[in-house]
């Protein structure tokens, strides 16, 4: 029995127990879960082994899927019948469930978001001459087959890659400020704030769409409807910075 417990332990602490047979090698039995409890005593070790499970069954379940939010949530959610808008019911976080962006990015499509990394495998690629994006590619503007409109690319892509990143630092403050004021609002005599916070949440879903209409816009410049995408960006940023 020592010698199973420790066995299983490790295999649990190495993430390795889903799968893990028997020690003796013409063996290929695999421990259950009963005899798993029965051996190991310690409840860490269990409730490690218990999340293992979980994540197994997670990764086994095509319309279940982990909460992709960045600053760490341990919700599962049921992928069928959400559509853009279904936020995560624990932390509120917006996943995309299309592709590998870790975050819902109207209007931006998933292609848009994916073009230069891999959906399987992650690795990052210039969707232009198809090489490693690292270490050669430290811009966008840096590809080979970009040469001859280097210059007028270069600041096409400053434009909005400094657009993009303006909305996504003043997304981060508006969070910032509702923290601000969810704190605040501990206070006794200051209670009456929940105005304030709504405008916080609408500043920031506001930034956030600001965002990903640069990438949409940088991708579909040469469409028909672009010149009404942009009338419709610009009176948003307008009320949004307003606001």
């Amino acid at each position: 029995q020592p010698c199973w417990r420790e066995y299983l332990t490790t295999r649990i602490e190495q993430n390795m127990v889903v799968n893990c047979t028997c020690p003796i090698s013409e063996c290929r039995a695999q421990p259950t879960t009963a005899f798993i409890y029965s051996i190991v005593s310690s409840k860490e070790i269990i409730a490690k082994y218990e999340k293992a499970l979980l994540r197994r069954y997670v990764e086994c379940c095509s319309n279940l899927t982990w909460c992709t939010n960045p600053q760490g949530c341990d919700q599962i959610l049921l992928k069928d019948g959400l559509g853009y808008g279904a936020a995560c019911s624990k932390c509120s976080w917006i996943s995309c469930f299309n592709c590998n962006f870790p975050e819902a990015h109207y209007p931006a499509s998933c292609s848009h978001m994916s073009r230069m990394t891999c959906a399987k495998c992650n690795h990052g690629f210039c969707w232009r001459c198809l090489k490693p994006w690292r270490p050669n590619h430290k811009d966008y503007y840096n590809c080979s087959a970009m040469v001859s409109k280097a210059a007028w690319q270069e600041k096409r892509f400053q434009d909005y890659n400094e657009r993009c990143t303006f909305h996504h630092h003043a997304r981060e403050f508006a969070v910032s400020l509702r923290n601000s004021i969810s704190s605040i609002r501990e206070i006794p005599k200051i209670r009456n704030l929940t105005f304030v916070l709504d405008a916080c949440k609408v500043l920031e879903q506001a930034r956030k769409v600001l965002a990903y209409s640069c990438v949409y816009s940088y991708y579909n410049q040469d469409t028909e409807s672009m010149d009404i995408v942009e009338q419709q960006t610009e009176s948003l940023e307008l009320l949004t910075n307003a606001l």
